[in-house]
């Protein structure tokens, strides 16, 4: 397996797009050295933007998050998340009524801004079950998982509404050895459960990239060739962006590792256009 130097491929690009956790960041923190990176984008008048699929807190929140570690280059227009898609469903399709959510009060900035009356599953009754016009699945944190998934599986067998999933991670790492379940995965469980097809937003759906290839396209003219999509999971930062047609890269700095990469590819067939160590650049 031949890896790549991180400052080669971006030299060859336009347009960075870098997921967050396992390639800016990871359990520790910031990926050390990463900075570089960013100093080097912006020497050399490169556009980036962080895909990600945290809906865990708004733009600003999750900017503010990167300053307070220090990286000041990613600012809240930089970022791209998978909470923006669901916000943009639920303005087109969901005109009124309570959406309820699983999620931390930080989550529900995606639906406040939409102007519906939210309210965390944890408040829903017999009075306002009724009421209810739409479930999404934010974060895996801000509620009781026993009670609220109950909760969450009775109002979807007894209300026939949208449930969307505004972070379709299964997992996440919790430290070099364990993970996590993320909210992606308790989705993918009430979904089996009440059989009803879920809306998800995220990678590695194309749209995910749409939306952010068309929020670039507003201002100037660009193609995917001029794109690389920079990752550290096979199944949603790579797929993802081969199924958009970009160019990818897969870093090890992450949830794949050097030591089964070759293996994961070669099970999945899912072959990122370059490999690298990480996204540092020294």
């Amino acid at each position: 397996m031949h890896t790549r130097d991180f400052r080669w491929i971006v030299d060859q690009y336009d347009i960075i797009f870098l997921d967050a956790f396992g390639v800016i960041k990871n359990y520790k923190g910031l990926v050390p050295g990463i900075e570089n990176t960013f100093a080097y984008l912006e020497s050399q008048n490169k556009e980036y933007y962080i895909v990600t699929n945290d809906a865990s807190r708004s733009p600003f929140q999750l900017a503010e998050s990167y300053h307070k570690k220090g990286l000041t280059a990613i600012t809240q227009d930089r970022i791209i998340s998978s909470g923006m898609l669901a916000k943009e469903y639920l303005d087109l399709k969901v005109p009124e009524g309570i959406v309820a959510y699983l999620g931390t009060p930080d989550s529900a900035h995606y639906i406040e801004s939409s102007g519906l009356h939210t309210l965390p599953v944890s408040e829903l009754d017999d009075v306002n079950i009724n009421e209810v016009s739409a479930l999404v699945f934010l974060d895996d944190e801000g509620f009781d998982w026993f009670n609220d998934l109950n909760k969450c599986v009775n109002l979807l067998r007894k209300r026939n509404i949208p449930a969307i999933v505004a972070n379709t991670d299964r997992a996440y790492p919790l430290n070099l050895h364990d993970v996590s379940i993320a909210i992606g995965g308790l989705a993918n469980m009430v979904e089996s459960i009440v059989g009803k097809k879920f809306i998800r937003f995220g990678k590695p759906d194309s749209q995910m990239f749409m939306f952010a290839y068309d929020l670039i396209r507003d201002r100037r003219s660009i193609d995917k060739k001029d794109i690389v999509m920079v990752g550290d999971t096979l199944q949603t930062d790579i797929m993802g962006g081969n199924k958009f047609g970009l160019d990818t890269v897969l870093v090890l700095s992450g949830n794949t590792q050097a030591i089964d990469a070759e293996t994961r590819i070669n099970a999945t067939g899912i072959v990122p256009t370059y490999i690298s160590e990480s996204a540092v650049i020294e």
